[in-house]
């Protein structure tokens, strides 16, 4: 059943035709005349999880655990060796039941080598589940993913959500590797992270409503049940990094995904304060659209537009990115409001 379903979530994401909006579109930023930079000289790497990448975009958890999984694992795993991209897989939850399905996971290790792979597994799993999804990886940290609003509208899913912030407290003090808590696209309200931030959670993904919708895709699994008029559900990426960098926590790493496709929208995301941002759906669809070559001309594309608006923006690495001047406009100003 779990494997079907995986395999379903990727076609039935490709059939998925509602788009929502993250809000970037409200964010002005100004253009520099005077940079007084070499363009040969930006520095578009960063510390994430210990280690050093050369540009601030992970491949976020997409699948694992059919024959269609471990093909696109495979190719998404050499996306993120050639651009030393981290990279996500999908819930591993299969692979702790089904030893035959841990392969679709496996190879990811295997194609990657030494750059950060992340394991990923519900809120539901126990301490001992954990480390068994990172020993399988030798990965360099777990996600946790929370998805309430997706299991509400899946028949076979979750109805009780009790006692996952202790689990996840569990998991953050035995854990010997970082724990990043993630949403799946209907992001992450300032309350969420204040939470998660009070249980030890020093990593958080915001997933925010923009991208990829399980709601259309749930509804795509049941064609007889009309669940569209909940399509819209979910905070905007831009307004859920925002609200949730006012926090102010020294010790909190913020990961900006949901909705997340071009150079202009991972600049944005990074000036709202974003340590690293994450694409998953667009990836997929280059993928398997369009194939592995055409995927990785999409990439090129966007580290090198990205470094332009660093030079438009007068930023010559990350850390001034960050701090570049910026203006909110729109519903995502009046959203902000008090």
């Amino acid at each position: 059943m779990r494997k079907y379903r995986k395999t379903e979530h990727i076609e039935n994401f490709l059939r998925s035709t509602y788009v929502g909006d993250p809000l970037f579109s409200d964010i002005f930023l100004y253009n520099d005349s005077l940079p007084e930079i070499n363009y040969d000289e930006i520095d578009t790497s960063l510390n994430f999880l210990n280690k050093k990448v050369k540009f601030p975009l992970m491949i976020n958890a997409m699948t694992g655990g059919s024959d269609l999984s471990e093909e696109i694992n495979r190719s998404l795993a050499n996306v993120a060796a050639e651009y030393d991209l981290p990279m996500a897989v999908g819930s591993q939850t299969i692979a702790l039941e089904d030893k035959d399905s841990r392969k679709s996971f496996e190879i990811v290790r295997e194609i990657i080598k030494d750059g950060i792979v992340i394991s990923n597994l519900s809120g539901f799993a126990s301490t001992e589940d954990a480390k068994l999804a990172v020993d399988l990886l030798r990965a360099d940290a777990i996600q946790i993913h929370l998805n309430p609003a997706q299991e509400l509208v899946q028949v076979e899913g979750e109805r009780n959500f009790c006692g996952i912030l202790n689990n996840i407290e569990k998991i953050v003090n035995t854990s010997e590797v970082p724990v990043i808590v993630k949403e799946v696209g209907f992001g992450m309200s300032q309350k969420t992270v204040k939470k998660l931030h009070d249980v030890g959670v020093e990593y958080v993904d915001i997933s925010g409503y923009g991208g990829s919708n399980f709601f259309e895709i749930e509804n795509l699994r049941e064609p007889n049940a009309d669940i569209s008029d909940l399509f819209s559900w979910g905070i905007p990426t831009a307004l859920s990094l925002i609200e949730t960098k006012k926090l102010d926590y020294d010790d909190m790493h913020l990961i900006a995904s949901g909705g997340i496709k071009t150079s202009v929208d991972i600049v944005k995301s990074l000036c709202l304060g974003a340590d690293m941002t994450a694409i998953s759906g667009e990836i997929l669809s280059y993928i398997v659209r369009g194939g592995y070559e055409y995927t990785l001309r999409y990439i090129d594309g966007l580290m090198e537009k990205t470094k332009m608006l660093m030079m438009l923006n007068g930023a010559k690495n990350i850390s001034e990115l960050q701090k570049v001047d910026y203006k909110v406009t729109g519903k995502l100003r009046e959203l902000l409001e008090d």
